[in-house]
């Protein structure tokens, strides 16, 4: 089995990552209130999800001395193993130690991202990942940035440089592929309560 080769490839759970990039306090302080409630949700949509359907997690916080670290509403979804890298830099792929987190599990080659800001560190981080030669998409519905024209502009360029701008609940019912799945019921029931933004 490859990854698939389409024009619009889809997230199949065996070659994929979930990256939650800086989802922290100083962060979602300053993030419009109804569009955190949003990401926030979302991004722990797929936690479950991935967490359900045991596709690796792994994290970043950037500068945590100064934006702290991960929310709680967040940090306490991931799983033990999902210590986050720190950086500096804006791109999770200029960080030291990130690369490693990757390339654990080599065939996982598609990487779905989510977190903050969108137009600063994810953009840069799924430009960085494409260079690698990752399949990069995007939860749109769960990322988010201060200023909302900003995360528009970033999905714009991303999508015109051919990164799979999706939404949470199509990554999740990629990863399953069909209603037959044995955790179809449990997946599905995530996009059911106790509303859908």
């Amino acid at each position: 089995m490859s990854i698939h080769q389409a024009p619009m490839p889809l997230c199949q759970a065996a070659f994929a990552q979930l990256l939650i990039i800086d989802a922290q306090e100083r962060l979602a302080a300053a993030m419009p209130e109804d569009l955190l409630e949003r990401t926030v949700t979302n991004i722990n949509r797929l936690i479950s999800a991935a967490k359900i359907l045991e596709i690796p997690i792994i994290s970043t916080e950037q500068n945590p001395q100064g934006l702290g670290k991960t929310i709680t509403a967040v940090r306490e979804q991931m799983p033990e193993t999902a210590m986050p890298t720190e950086k500096t830099c804006f791109s999770c792929c200029t960080a030291p130690g990130f690369e490693r987190a990757l390339t654990e599990q080599p065939q996982r080659k598609q990487v779905v991202l989510v977190g903050m800001e969108a137009h600063i560190c994810i953009l840069q981080t799924a430009s960085g990942l494409q260079r690698w030669g990752y399949q990069v998409f995007i939860a749109a519905d769960a990322i988010c940035s201060r200023h909302p024209g900003k995360a528009e502009n970033a999905l714009e360029r991303m999508r015109h440089s051919g990164i799979q701008v999706s939404n949470t609940e199509s990554v999740a019912f990629e990863w399953l592929s069909d209603s037959q799945h044995q955790q179809f019921r449990a997946v599905s029931r995530l996009f059911k309560e106790p509303r859908n933004p």
